[in-house]
Order: C-alpha cells, then structure tokens, then sequence
C-alpha cells in the first residue's frame, strides 16, 4: 500500500566488498499522512474510526489486501474493492503533492554519485507509484531496479519477504540478502524485511506504538539522522 523504496548498494573498499540493499519512501511520511486522511475520511462518513492500531496493520500491505483488512475491521457498509476503487480516486487526486521525507534526496543522489545500485520494492501497484512520484521523476532516475505490489502473487505482499527477495534477485549480480539493508517506516515492511535476511533501518512516525518499532536494526527518528558509513557506506 505504501510506496518503499528499496536501494540496493555495492560498496567497494579495504580489500573488501560490500553490498547493502535498502528500502525508503522518498515520499513516505508525506503519503502516509494522505492515506491516513483519506481512510479516516472514508471512515468517518460511515460513523467509523480508522485508528493508528488499524493503521499499523496495514501499512505496507498491497491496496486490496489492506482494503479488506480496514472493511472487516472497521465493519465499513463497503466491499473492499468498493473501498479500494473510492480510496484510490482520493488518493490519486491528491499524492502529486506529496513532499519528499527530509533526508531522502541527499541520500539518493550521494549514493548513486559513488556508484551504488538503487531500486525500489513498493506495496503499491505501478500505477498508484507513479501518481506518488510524478513530481519526483528526477530523483527516481537513479533506481535501477523497480518491484511493485502487481509483481507479487496474491498473499505475498509485506510482511512476507517475497518483494524485498525480488528486489535483490534483480540486480545484476543478485544481491545477497544477509548484504542488504532496508529503511522501512512499517512494521509489515520491517517484518518482511528481517523475514527476508535483511538488516533493516526504521524510520516510524512519531505516532507508531513503540513496541511496533522492535526488530529493526537501527530505529532513526529522521533520515537526516543516517550515518552512511555505520553500515559500510561512503560517508557523506
């Protein structure tokens, strides 16, 4: 459901070679604050509330299965599809404003401007990626490698590991998921993540229960808190 970016890194030094794969949300914490408007919204026309509990379960999720997840929490009067088909009109009018997370564009270009690989590995379809990223097609430039939730079969989408593995396996060589790193705001994509044998990087909401923070590697409050060189990367 969300987009997350997922960058792969080849890193070469001291005798040794490094990969790291990673996944961010260029936009993320943008989106995520649409999608929560947009479901609240939904919900409340209904007398229903969309919590952060609820919201927690689904973040990450591929749009249907999230639908169903919010449909059958909520007891919404909708079929799923029908709540997908409305949540994506709203949605898709209103993410060519999404902003960029602090941090991500200087973390993008400094990677790419040492060489390492990129990709991104997003829950949601192809199509709802590009309406997040139409305004931010320059920085997308530098992914070389593109997995979205259309990819995935039906039940493999966050927490399972199946998209970050996709990801990795596309890389020419494939990476190594124990050389991976993943930056995720999700608890799905964390749990798909470590699932995979990644390190994982969490950068939560503010708002996000803190025992749904435990697992990652590293939990940072912002992007611009990154230290490139902690997981082997060329410093800034």
């Amino acid at each position: 459901m969300l987009t997350w970016l997922v960058m792969y890194r080849k890193v070469v030094g001291s005798g040794r070679r490094s990969s790291f794969h990673t996944p961010l949300s260029p936009s993320s914490r943008d989106t995520e604050r649409i999608y929560t408007e947009v479901f609240q919204s939904i919900c409340g026309e209904y007398g229903k509330e969309y919590t952060w509990a609820l919201k927690a379960r689904v973040m990450g999720r591929p749009a249907r299965e999230a639908a169903a997840i919010i449909c059958q929490s909520v007891g919404l009067p909708l079929e799923p599809e029908e709540l997908l088909v409305e949540s994506s009109r709203r949605l898709h009018e209103r993410f060519p404003s999404a902003q960029l997370m602090p941090g991500v564009e200087r973390l993008v270009t400094h990677l790419s401007a040492h060489g390492v690989p990129l990709a991104v590995a997003t829950g949601s379809s192809r199509e709802t990626l590009q309406r997040k990223t139409e305004q931010h097609g320059r920085l997308f430039n530098h992914m070389q490698v593109v997995v979205t939730s259309d990819e995935l079969a039906a039940g493999h989408g966050k927490p399972a590991p199946d998209i970050f593995l996709k990801a990795a396996s596309r890389f020419i060589p494939p990476a190594q998921p124990a050389k991976c790193l993943v930056f995720e705001d999700a608890p799905n994509g964390v749990g798909g993540a470590k699932a995979a044998g990644m390190q994982v990087v969490m950068v939560p909401d503010s708002q996000l229960d803190h025992d749904l923070q435990n697992g990652a590697t590293q939990v940072l409050t912002s992007l611009t808190e990154f230290i490139p060189e902690t997981f082997g990367l060329p410093s800034y």
